[in-house]
């Protein structure tokens, strides 16, 4: 069954999952999805403290 991500701690997990399984870059960007998607502004920055790395984003 796919993953559902409906909350910031799902796309949380996740990153904990890519973390754990080598992928950092995946990580941090499931990481900066869930900050982006926490309203709280000091939660959101220690979401992306937990996953460092410049942003993969690209932006149009």
């Amino acid at each position: 069954m796919p993953q559902t991500f409906n909350r910031p701690a799902d796309y949380i997990d996740a990153a904990r999952e890519m973390a754990a399984a080598g992928r950092p870059a995946l990580a941090r960007l499931l990481a900066e999805e869930a900050a982006d998607r926490t309203p709280d502004t000091d939660a959101a920055a220690r979401i992306l403290a937990e996953f460092p790395g410049h942003s993969l984003r690209q932006e149009d």
